[in-house]
């Protein structure tokens, strides 16, 4: 085991150990889990408005600019409610329950960006109902059908550049690329787009765009290509007055990661839209989210079979489904730093799946034991917003530390 006194690659301020003991957000681990039991989710609300002033900061090199938290990465209320009171922040949402619940949390239309697809009649006349929510259409079947509720008001467009960007050139974390998607508006039908707008007395005023999730440092180049295929676009749009960028910003998941740096981001966006007097906007999710929160769980089983250590804990893939679904790397972290050897253990969870495995092949202390509790990091995002009852284990807990 690393001496005690020198960093894991995850630790910081908010997140690391004191005299062998895991503190999060000011707090020791063991005594959060006195008031709430396992399964619990934690949150770091002050560090959420941090990495939000970390983005207004390098973001403020661009002149005028917008962030809307997309709220699916953690729609928790108290979460949504300290970020609208803390920060200036919109949000993103993409269907009408997330609009609904983004207005009792408190948000305002002008504060909400919406990007949805598959929409329904009934989605589309609620967003005619409420024209200052900046509404990114996605499709010509969206454009004609809006036109049946409303005319003569301001929309997006979401198109699809044909190229993506995901972590680790992850596949499944891509929204565009090689392989047709169902996300936005491709070159081929752009005109068709924009004549479908006039037709109906829509203004076109805004081009938006994702292409992927949990890009970082050695990806910016790639990141560029897709700001340059994305001219083709804008320059077709006489009205234009915002650049919606998407999300895709990524956090370190492992040791080999590095925290995205920020002002050579923004580099690349400025070498893009500077001097176009548009107004650029982000919808960051695990950005936000992800590092500002963990998972703790209990261990119930330690058991060797054959050759292979088992550790159970007592939640699965239905409370976090990221490591299983799309291959992100998890780390799992003792809330008591242990002066052991170390072992190879697989670490699973209690769902009645083959793939409810956390981590295989981890080295973890020899005596870790039944009963201790087993921290997840990173849990922040598209954890318990994803989570699901199956097999009837999702009973878990949320705490917002502020």
């Amino acid at each position: 085991m690393k001496p005690q006194n020198k960093r894991l690659w995850w630790e910081r301020q908010d997140l690391c150990y004191q005299d062998g003991t895991l503190f999060f957000a000011g707090k020791s681990v063991t005594d959060l889990l006195r008031t709430t039991g396992t399964p619990a989710f934690f949150y770091n609300g002050k560090r959420m408005l941090q990495n939000i002033g970390r983005l207004h900061k390098a973001l403020d090199q661009l002149g005028a600019h917008k962030i809307f938290y997309a709220i699916k990465a953690n729609r928790f209320a108290p979460v949504l409610t300290h970020i609208k009171n803390g920060a200036t922040c919109g949000v993103d949402v993409c269907s009408p329950g997330e609009l609904l619940h983004a207005f009792s949390c408190g948000f305002s239309c002008n504060e909400i960006s919406y990007t949805a697809n598959s929409m329904t009649d009934a989605e589309l006349k609620l967003l005619a109902d409420n024209p200052d929510v900046a509404l990114n259409c996605d499709s010509l079947s969206t454009i004609r059908r809006l036109a049946k509720f409303c005319s003569h008001r301001r929309i997006g467009i979401r198109v699809n550049p044909a190229m993506g960007i995901g972590y680790r050139d992850n596949e499944t974390l891509k929204y565009s690329g090689d392989k047709t998607t169902k996300f936005g508006i491709y070159r081929e039908q752009f005109d068709d787009a924009l004549q479908l707008a006039e037709k109906h007395n829509f203004i076109v005023d805004t081009i938006h765009f994702h292409t992927g999730c949990g890009y970082l440092n050695n990806q910016l180049s790639l990141f560029s290509e897709i700001l340059d295929a994305t001219h083709w676009f804008l320059d077709k749009v006489k009205d234009l007055a915002f650049v919606n960028l998407g999300g895709g910003l990524g956090v370190p998941h492992d040791i080999d990661d590095k925290q995205l740096d920020l002002d050579a981001w923004v580099s690349v966006i400025n070498s893009h839209f500077s001097g176009k007097g548009i107004t650029i906007c982000v919808e960051p999710g695990d950005y936000i989210a992800k590092d500002s929160g963990i998972l703790v769980l209990e261990v119930n089983t330690v058991e060797k079979k054959r050759n292979t250590d088992f550790v159970g804990v007592n939640g699965g893939f239905n409370l976090a489904i990221e490591p299983t679904f799309y291959g992100l790397p998890c780390e799992p972290v003792v809330p008591t730093q242990k002066i052991d050897k170390m072992k190879p253990v697989t670490i699973v969870g209690n769902i009645n799946e083959s793939l409810d495995v956390w981590k295989d092949n981890f080295s973890m202390p020899d005596q870790i034991e039944e009963g201790d509790p087993l921290v997840f990091i990173n849990a922040g995002g598209y954890a318990s917003s994803m989570m699901s009852n199956h097999c009837m284990r999702g009973q878990v807990s949320e705490n917002l530390l502020v």
